[in-house]
């Protein structure tokens, strides 16, 4: 017995399959394709999710595919040699099988460039921002941002895109698959622009890692090869921030069901930004809050230890004044074309060093295994005395660690260094230490 029939995805296959059995359509010819489509009651074929994946595996298996003709650019993308027939309606695939009408193969189309973004032009001083926020997309580190109202803390989230380099045609093809899955492809086009999700802090736990009837991907596997900016950090429900652990640290999202399990790829960035307490004023000058420090702990307290100990970067964002916008006007800033030039020339550097160790797979160094960091960092004497020290007056766990290895050597690479030295180290650990308003992570 079969089971149940379970989304729309059949009803092409089905109504095939009995137009096959009354001879409406060659049996054999069927046999050589895939098929999927929903089939409305005039016997138009309308579009599906997930047609993407079904036609590289399609093609993996040596077989052709049947999908919708709005899919058609979206399956394009699976290959040349792939045979794939996107019919309008049932009727132009039954005379295509009998030869009455002929259908062209479609071809894999690209979304239009996207216009031209925010800046890091905009940004006025945040000199020590900006500098954090080059490092962080140099090397896919996660990084939080503290500091009070209007500092520029989502200004300077919503301009990480403009410097981060375009995807690749490998990290292309799965970020779009992950977007067919969840019906999220325009028209089938596919974009090389990395992918930035900025969910609302009411978002839950299923909208955050996946789940639901079906087990969609969530906004973390949707920011998968990009940036997944959580404003408001600890407005989050703890429980959803703390699901967030997992994919940071496997690069997936596991999510098991009672009739099914599934995993969807989730090698993201992190960029929170969050205010110092709950009114936001905690620490700046002229201002007391009438509830006194317990506001600030409690407000905090929201984000668990080992979440943070999953941050390589956190910096204070300081209020920025009218008289440092005055004076800041006169100095243009450096723009995001500038700064991206030097963020891919440090990606190019880890990309070629792991493409050497045969891991062809690590791109940037934040993913880099713990082994393999101890491997490319070799310290020497006044750099591990340096990081020794520091671990013992910070307290830093193994994770912590590994991570201040993982920022200096990044740090290393926008400065064309072979060897971490001190002052990337220094660095590195400055970048634990700010923010020392949160508590320790555990």
């Amino acid at each position: 017995m079969l089971p149940p029939k379970e989304g729309s995805h059949y009803d092409l296959p089905i109504a095939l399959g009995l137009m096959a059995a009354l001879g409406a359509v060659p049996a054999d010819a069927l046999s050589e394709y895939v098929v999927l489509g929903e089939l409305s009651l005039d016997g138009t074929v309308a579009a599906v999710n997930g047609v993407l994946p079904a036609a590289i595996g399609a093609n993996a298996m040596g077989k052709g595919l049947i999908c919708p003709h709005a899919c058609g650019p979206e399956a394009a993308w699976a290959g040349t040699d792939i045979d794939i027939l996107a019919p309008r309606s049932l009727i132009a695939l039954a005379n295509h099988f009998r030869g009455t009408q002929v259908m062209t193969r479609p071809e894999p189309s690209m979304g239009p460039q996207a216009t031209k973004g925010p800046d890091l032009a905009d940004i006025k001083g945040q000199e020590t921002a900006r500098r954090a926020l080059e490092v962080a997309a140099a090397g896919g580190h996660n990084m939080l941002m503290i500091g009070p109202p209007g500092a520029g803390k989502s200004m300077l989230a919503q301009r990480l895109p403009s410097i981060l380099p375009p995807l690749s045609p490998k990290e292309l093809l799965e970020v779009s698959m992950i977007a067919s899955i969840a019906g999220e492809l325009a028209e089938g086009k596919l974009t090389d622009r990395r992918p930035f999700r900025a969910p609302h802090h009411s978002a839950s736990m299923a909208a955050i890692v996946g789940g639901g009837l079906r087990a969609r991907p969530g906004e973390a596997s949707l920011s998968h090869h990009g940036v997944l900016f959580l404003d408001e950090l600890p407005e989050f429900s703890p429980q959803v921030l703390d699901s967030l652990r997992q994919p940071l640290e496997t690069a997936e999202c596991v999510i098991a069901r009672a009739n099914h399990r599934i995993s969807y790829p989730a090698r993201i960035q992190l960029i929170a930004a969050m205010n110092p307490c709950r009114c936001g004023m905690a620490g700046e000058p002229g201002h007391r809050c009438q509830r006194g420090p317990r506001c600030q702990v409690d407000y905090q307290a929201r984000i668990s230890g080992p979440l943070l100990d999953r941050i390589d970067l956190r910096i204070d964002v300081p209020a920025v004044s009218a008289t440092d916008l005055i004076g800041a006007s006169s100095a243009p800033a450096e723009t995001s074309a500038t700064v991206a030039e030097r963020v891919a020339r440090a990606r190019d550097v880890q990309r070629r060093r792991f493409s050497a160790l045969g891991l062809p797979d690590w791109t940037t160094n934040a993913a880099c295994s713990a082994s393999m960091i101890e491997e490319i960092v070799s310290l020497d004497a006044d750099g591990a005395r340096l990081i020794r020290e520091a671990s013992e007056k910070l307290g830093f766990s193994a994770r912590a660690y590994h991570r201040v290895l993982k920022v200096a050597r990044t740090l290393a690479d926008l400065d064309g260094a072979e060897a971490v030295r001190r002052i990337h180290l220094a660095e590195a650990i400055s970048y634990r230490t700010a923010g020392a308003r949160l508590p320790q992570a555990a």
